[in-house]
């Protein structure tokens, strides 16, 4: 069943979804003190359908969602720029579907809204 806030992980060196990736999601609650809000790692297709643990109720505010890319690219057998990405959003109506692709090369990447 899918989440308020899910993610997809698009590989644009290898043109595939990227696997395996551990992605922890943190909560603001006051002026930088982020607490847990959930985890996962990518599924066979780059996907991770429930970020927000059980028992976290999806509140209004601001999210940073982190990817631990090291392994992934070395296990690619190539080298990257970026070992870590962290996004940081803003849930403004928890009636809304949050989801938070990002799309990897190597020495780069990019994100957006998605639907």
């Amino acid at each position: 069943m899918k989440g308020p806030i899910t993610t997809h992980v698009l590989d644009l060196a290898s043109g595939s979804p990227a696997s395996g990736i551990p992605a922890r999601l943190e909560y603001l609650a006051h002026l930088n003190d982020w607490h847990p809000a959930g985890a996962g790692t990518t599924d066979s297709d780059g996907r991770i359908d429930n970020l927000l643990q059980a028992g976290h109720a999806l509140r209004a505010g601001s999210y940073r969602l982190s990817f631990e890319l090291a392994d992934y690219h070395e296990n690619a057998g190539r080298a990257s720029f970026h070992p870590r990405v962290t996004i940081d959003f803003v849930v403004l109506d928890t009636e809304q579907h949050y989801h938070v692709p990002l799309l990897l090369s190597p020495f780069g990447y990019s994100t957006y809204r998605g639907s």
